[in-house]
């Protein structure tokens, strides 16, 4: 996975997370690698269930992407499915991100994120309250959630079913005092029943992928910012979308009379760049005034 060193940080330590002070049952001990000095930054948690659908991964990869690309770190749990998308969103723009285990530090749960675990550790911090080669058993995560929570300001919850390690950590933000957001889902849908009930609890709900940002206080990415960093066809697709607001790869196609073969990888670039989303089929800007 890599040869960093893992170090250890008590309360007592510099650098000991002021957050996590603050909580109930503070870590006596926790076990990191990677650049501690992400933990100073404003933090937002993003978690979710591991079983997903193209909806739920493809809002986490954005929202982590637009949060890291303003400064912020974002916080989950290397778990499958929402926890990893929202790590490689914030990875994708070069931002950081922290992995908080439910098994020491030098163990990957689940073992197919071993690429993602080695990325988190080169790039961001990868960080446990188990020491080195403590499994991953099964009551380790409930317990470790209150670590993603408590380090972070705000926690999201994009996909998650009623009865999930996700909502027993937008539980445990609640109860930290920390604001909850969550994304709304498909009424008929079991994967977002979790999601919709918090936001009928009255969680403010995520519309728009900039609103946790703009909750936050952070300010929008200028249009005239980002065209400077497009191409002459990212461009000319970036004009076509911000007149109207949103687009469908059909419609953007008929457009400029080109095939979704040309438009397609053109879009896909886009998106890295953290100029336009996707959802329910349809593209449109991200983060522009």
């Amino acid at each position: 996975m890599t040869d960093k060193k893992i170090d250890i940080l008590e309360p007592a330590y510099p650098g000991f997370p002021a957050a996590l002070t603050r909580i109930k049952n503070v870590p006596k001990r926790l076990y990191y690698l990677g650049d501690l000095s992400l933990l100073s930054r404003r933090c937002v948690a993003i978690v979710g269930s591991r079983t997903t659908t193209g909806y739920g991964r493809n809002t986490a990869k954005a929202i982590a992407r637009d949060l890291a690309g303003r400064g912020v770190t974002v916080v989950s749990g290397m778990a499958s499915g929402i926890d990893a998308c929202a790590h490689e969103g914030a990875l994708s723009c070069g931002g950081g991100t922290v992995a908080v285990l439910g098994c020491g530090p030098d163990i990957c749960y689940p073992a197919s994120n071993h690429a993602l675990m080695g990325a988190i550790a080169g790039k961001g911090l990868i960080l446990s309250e188990y020491p080195p080669g403590t499994p991953a058993d099964p009551w380790n995560f409930p317990q470790r959630n209150r670590i993603i929570s408590g380090l972070s300001e705000m926690t999201i919850v994009v996909q998650a079913r009623d009865r999930s390690g996700a909502m027993i950590t937008a539980e445990l933000a609640a109860e930290q005092g920390r604001q909850v957001m969550a994304v709304p889902g498909n009424i008929d849908s079991r994967f977002h029943l979790g999601t919709n009930k918090l936001i009928q609890e009255g969680v403010d709900p995520i519309i728009r992928i900039e609103d946790a940002a703009e909750a936050l206080g952070l300010g929008k990415v200028m249009a005239e910012d980002v065209r400077l960093k497009l191409s002459p066809r990212e461009q000319e697709i970036f004009a076509l979308i911000s007149d109207r607001g949103e687009m469908r790869l059909d419609d953007i196609c008929l457009q400029l009379e080109k095939s979704p073969q040309y438009v397609n990888p053109i879009l896909s670039v886009m998106e890295m760049k953290g100029v336009v989303s996707s959802s329910m089929g349809k593209f449109f800007l991200a983060n522009i005034t």
